[in-house]
């Protein structure tokens, strides 16, 4: 049974939006019907990238789940008061539910793909506690390139995971699944961006508070200036000229 696609005000996508509750449910499903799974979220960037490619949209429509990453797009859905509850229930980045993937049904092989030898080692380990007995496998993705994504690939039909963390950051971790989904192994594939790394204690996660409110982008700003100032200060305004293009295009 497919779940419900809602409508996020102003930023024309759609999410699934789950409680961790709800997505340990989901995941226990997906695990006992054994198929291709996928497991996006939405922030900003994301959006950004929806409304711009074609691609990571056909990839965004097609996912099974489609988690409230980014506190805007979470606070923008929260306006159509379809949450059950308190609306910050909703926002589930990847370090939010990871810990709870011991009380999925079944769970008893992953796979963690991406990051460099340390971190993808480091979050092994951490996922050996958190759902003991299963069997948990790394494959390490730094310089990722077309030969290291078919060693990849071939890893998995080996592995045989019921599911896959792959944290590739965005957006080549959906441009791998938009490539190679279709001849990869069946599994729950679960795009987590830099989640391998905070699992591993690599990446300080931002303080909860920061992230209730809505201010965790100043945290990754002050923590990776380089790599974050852009989608920071640049994006917000192709975000907003993509939005306005899509409505006079439609006057």
């Amino acid at each position: 049974m497919a779940l419900d696609r809602q409508q996020i005000p102003v930023l024309d996508v759609q999410a699934t939006p789950l409680r961790v509750p709800e997505l340990v449910e989901e995941l226990s499903r997906f695990i006992e019907d054994g198929t291709t799974r996928t497991v996006l979220g939405h922030n900003l960037h994301s959006v950004t990238l929806t409304l711009s490619d074609d691609g990571f949209r056909r990839l965004y429509d097609a996912s099974d789940i489609v988690l409230l990453d980014g506190a805007p797009v979470l606070w923008l859905w929260g306006r159509t008061g379809n949450a059950a509850g308190p609306v910050m229930d909703y926002r589930l980045g990847s370090t939010d539910w990871l810990p709870a993937l011991g009380q999925v049904h079944g769970l008893e092989r992953m796979a963690v793909v991406g990051a460099g030898n340390e971190a993808n080692s480091g979050a092994v380990a951490r996922l050996k506690t958190i759902v003991p007995g299963a069997r948990v496998a790394g494959f390490p993705g730094e310089d990722w390139n077309p030969e290291l994504e078919d060693a990849a690939v071939a890893w998995l039909h080996r592995e045989q995971p019921q599911l896959v963390l792959l944290g590739l950051g965005m957006p080549l971790q959906e441009e791998v699944l938009q490539r190679r989904l279709a001849g990869m192994p069946p599994a729950i594939y679960c795009a987590v961006g830099g989640a391998i790394e905070q699992l591993a204690g690599i990446q300080k996660l931002a303080p909860r508070w920061l992230g209730r409110l809505g201010l965790e982008w100043a945290w990754r700003l002050l923590l990776h200036p380089r790599r974050v100032a852009y989608r920071v200060f640049g994006e917000p305004w192709v975000l907003l000229w993509l939005l306005a293009t899509r409505r006079i295009s439609r006057k």
